[in-house]
């Protein structure tokens, strides 16, 4: 067996247009590279059906695999099923199981099923159905000319859904088991790639040549991936993994199964485990921290409440934040912060609190509380910690790094964590 040939084809009038920006081919050139495949020719075309169909053809001819984006939809400028339809010369029929899913989906959402949506359910006779958990557009695969055919839908949500589950999976079955390229992802939070880079080199100098090491960063998480492309890296990449996890300790937030998962579910699956519920009192945060757990489905199950409280006037109304408190310490101050975990748990029946209090900027800084600084109590209602950092980021990195940070000292707790995190040894005001 020899490794496939890969080829994209992109379709639609927007794309030519620049009214999207085309980053689905990236999305699945990635996905490709984990099993080791790189796209070897990627054409955009518009919606029309004569220049489909003659590319189609002609890609197919050329390749293993070709993948097809976009042209899924219910209107008449979505041409992708008509187009393969004429290309592989079957008619268009109506598909069962593509008619039970679009009825299915319209009822969720209390939709007439009308006769566009109907369009979406008329796909080449013989087509193999790629199921979409996400939208109303089926996937199909089709075999032209000795050539696997995947028709995508455009949508990138539907489309990541699609490859990770149904489409990945079909093509390893393509690839000889030693041409397979193998890669762990880890999620990593308080490391920066310099400082992980150099924990590497001086902790695990024999790093071996067959486990490429890299490092992708994020905000708030680094990505770290272990890749493999042959047999002798798959056989040491296990024990090379607990090496480097041990290293990373409990700034190792998870290693990636399927769809990465934010700091803030990592932290409601936690407090689900252990029945706990948690509040928020935000500052200088604006009710980031309370608006990053509750996009989260299910964060009811353990969000108890937010308080933003960016007032001296209403931190001592909503948390009964002492008036004597903020005029002798401020409301950046241990005083204050630690009154408004406690005010914020008083408020709620919560069992964990996270309360921040700081200077965001660019204006409002002083000598001995310069911009970027940030008071932060945590814990448990029967243990509160606190601590000062200095984060001189502009406004928007501050509150998202500060926010980030406050999720992660509640894990911490959850996992009772004896490790002092790197971004508090590198940033805690004495």
């Amino acid at each position: 067996m020899k490794t496939p040939k890969v080829q994209l084809l992109l379709t639609g009038n927007e794309l030519m247009t620049g009214d999207i920006v085309d980053s689905n081919s990236a999305m699945i050139a990635q996905q490709l590279k984990e099993l080791g495949l790189q796209i070897s020719r990627k054409v955009t075309i518009a919606d029309d059906l004569p220049l489909l169909i003659n590319e189609i053809n002609q890609l197919a001819a050329q390749a293993d695999i070709l993948i097809i984006n976009g042209g899924l939809g219910p209107t008449v400028d979505d041409l992708t099923a008509q187009a393969l339809a004429k290309a592989t010369e079957v008619t268009l029929t109506e598909h069962s199981q593509a008619l039970a899913h679009i009825t299915s989906w319209c009822k969720k959402l209390g939709a007439t099923l009308n006769e566009p949506n109907l369009k979406q359910a008329i796909l080449p006779q013989g087509c193999e159905i790629i199921a979409n958990k996400q939208g109303s557009a089926v996937g199909f695969k089709v075999n032209h000319l000795n050539c696997d055919i995947y028709c995508t839908p455009g949508v990138p949500h539907e489309l990541s859904t699609m490859l990770i589950e149904q489409i990945k999976p079909d093509i390893m079955k393509k690839i000889p088991k030693e041409l397979i390229t193998d890669v762990t992802r880890l999620q990593v939070f308080g490391l920066g790639e310099s400082t992980l880079q150099k924990m590497v080199n001086e902790q695990l100098p024999d790093w071996p040549s067959d486990i490429e090491l890299g490092f992708r960063a994020g905000m708030p998480l680094l990505e770290v991936k272990l890749t493999t492309n042959s047999l002798q890296g798959h056989t040491q990449k296990e024990h090379w993994q607990q090496k480097i996890s041990s290293l990373l300790d409990d700034h190792l937030i998870a290693q990636v199964t399927d769809k990465p998962l934010g700091l803030a579910k990592h932290l409601l699956l936690k407090l689900e485990q252990k029945n706990l519920k948690i509040t928020t009192a935000e500052s200088c945060t604006g009710g980031l921290i309370a608006s990053m757990l509750t996009r989260e489905a299910g964060s009811s199950q353990s969000f108890e409440a937010g308080f933003v409280t960016y007032s001296n006037a209403i931190k001592s109304k909503l948390l009964a934040v002492d008036e004597e408190i903020l005029n002798n310490h401020g409301a950046v101050s241990e005083a204050t912060v630690l009154a408004m975990a406690k005010g914020a748990l008083l408020q709620s029946s919560a069992d964990m609190v996270i309360a921040v209090s700081g200077v965001a900027g660019p204006e409002g800084g002083s000598k001995n509380k310069p911009v970027g600084t940030v008071w932060l109590a945590w814990g448990h209602k029967n243990n509160l910690k606190t601590v000062c950092l200095l984060i001189p980021l502009p406004r928007s990195h501050f509150q998202q790094y500060v926010a980030s940070i406050g999720l992660d000292l509640i894990r911490r707790e959850l996992i009772n964590s004896q490790q002092t995190a790197q971004y508090i040894i590198e940033r805690q005001v004495n």
